[in-house]
């Protein structure tokens, strides 16, 4: 049998100048498609569609041609193409991305001076992103329906969804990509990020603190409750829970303009890490930090001391095939800075002061929870040689996700134990260390945000995260 392909209504392709316009022609395009194919599944599910069809829609996409590389301000790290050119990108979710959209439009206008080009794209929606982080197949449709939808649908291609763009690995062609992420591997991280966190991803803010431990979470969720309808938060959201938490559950306070503070428990481990990095990137944050317990290295540090990382010694290795080791993660002087103030802030310290809690150096990230019973003579080599100050599992990972990723990052650690010196992190001084500690490093972290935050985002996307010739969307 012959199969026809039926797609939405045609859309001209147009050019804009202005940039709202040029949005709103993106949101009217996708939502004609998605509700072209939401209305198909209606009926397949129904059995009513006619057979011999295959229903598609596609992606909407901007392209830009640019004469010049130029940017009206060399301080800004987006907003500009590298080199001319031609340049597109397929888009989605304008629902979510409406505002950043909004803004990279913006920049290439103010900084090329040229039309935008919206029209629809020839990279197929598949269905499963089109139904939404609500719908699930294997819960929804029977056997027999599930093993049709492949003939009837486009269905996830991993073949279009990988992070070469990001690991600068990417040959354009024919066009120079706009943006890190396709609409496709978006939309793959915004069904992730239910999964994993139990939220969905309207709700993620710009400003991110990722934990290891729940201790901070139960501090964050009594707060949470307390500031939410004050101090310009507006609200305060938990993960949709049905009889259990999510892998890794997320909770959100909330701000109109997006600025507020998203917080995520993501366990133990570098894996772990890396998985929850790269989905919220795709969310494009203006920063993540990370905040949780490490194994104080010298002897000097007390417990409940906390350590600022200024470089990373990665023996996770989770990243190891995209972001080799040889690659140095460089500390961000932005972000640096707005924690060290933080801390001198929330501690009643000043200057000097500070040094008596706080200790700045190298932190080294393994992927084994057992690496004090590694021989010392092999182990403590690399530590005294990089002059570590501190042993995780999460920090050089997240920092190093966040640089492939160019997403601002940063690390405050506290010092829960000292296995070197014969302080083990055992239950009993554990529980009385996290009662103690645990408010106090987390007013420090929100106490950052706040910092960050009003330091406005122009300075926060520091230029050492992008390459030479980078992508034109933040």
């Amino acid at each position: 049998m012959k199969i026809s392909n039926v797609s939405p209504k045609h859309f001209k392709t147009k050019s804009f100048k202005d940039p709202q316009k040029a949005v709103a022609y993106v949101d009217e395009i996708y939502a004609a498609q998605k509700t072209f194919l939401q209305e198909h599944f209606d009926l397949f599910t129904q059995g009513q569609l006619e057979k011999g069809k295959r229903f598609t829609a596609y992606y909407p996409y901007i392209r830009i041609v640019t004469k010049y590389a130029r940017r009206s301000d060399s301080r800004r790290s987006y907003g500009f193409a590298p080199k001319p050119g031609t340049y597109s990108t397929t888009l989605t979710r304008p629902d979510i991305y409406g505002k950043y959209y909004l803004e990279q439009f913006e920049l290439i206008i103010k900084n090329h001076d040229v039309p935008l080009e919206i029209g629809v794209s020839t990279t197929p929606i598949p269905i499963h992103f089109a139904l939404g982080e609500d719908f699930h197949l294997e819960q929804n449709l029977d056997v027999e329906q599930i093993r049709g939808v492949p003939e009837i649908f486009n269905v996830p291609d991993l073949d279009i969804m990988d992070d070469e763009i990001a690991n600068c690995t990417h040959i354009p062609s024919p066009d120079g990509p706009l943006s890190l992420f396709t609409a496709p591997r978006t939309d793959l991280s915004l069904q992730r990020l239910k999964h994993y966190c139990g939220n969905k991803p309207k709700h993620f803010q710009n400003y991110v603190i990722f934990t290891n431990y729940q201790f901070y979470i139960d501090e964050f969720v009594e707060l949470g409750r307390r500031q939410a309808g004050t101090s310009g938060y507006t609200d305060f959201v938990e993960p949709e829970t049905v009889g259990r938490l999510p892998q890794m559950p997320a909770y959100h306070l909330k701000r109109d303009d997006n600025q507020g503070i998203t917080m995520v428990n993501i366990g133990v481990g570098p894996s772990n890490a890396k998985t929850i990095t790269d989905h919220i990137a795709v969310l494009r944050p203006h920063t993540w930090i990370m905040l949780g317990h490490c194994a104080g290295l010298r002897n000097s540090q007390k417990l409940g001391d906390y350590v600022l990382a200024h470089g990373y010694l990665r023996q996770d290795h989770i990243l190891d095939d995209d972001l080799p080791p040889s690659i140095p993660i460089p500390a961000l002087a932005e972000i640096q800075q707005a924690l060290e103030q933080a801390v001198a802030s929330v501690t009643n310290s000043e200057g000097y002061d500070v040094k008596k809690i706080m200790r700045t150096g190298t932190v080294a990230t393994t992927d084994d929870r057992n690496w004090e019973l590694h021989a010392s003579v092999r182990q403590n080599l690399l530590l005294s040689q990089s002059r570590a100050i501190a042993m995780d599992m999460e920090s050089g990972t997240i920092a190093a996700n966040g640089f492939r990723f160019r997403v601002p990052y940063g690390t405050l650690l506290c010092v829960s134990d000292k296995p070197l010196h014969g302080q083990l992190k055992l239950p009993g001084m554990a529980d009385k260390f996290y009662r103690q500690q645990v408010e106090q490093h987390l007013q420090v972290g929100l106490e950052a945000m706040r910092i960050l935050r009003e330091a406005g985002t122009e300075r926060l996307h520091s230029r050492k995260l992008r390459s030479f010739n980078e992508v034109t969307f933040r």
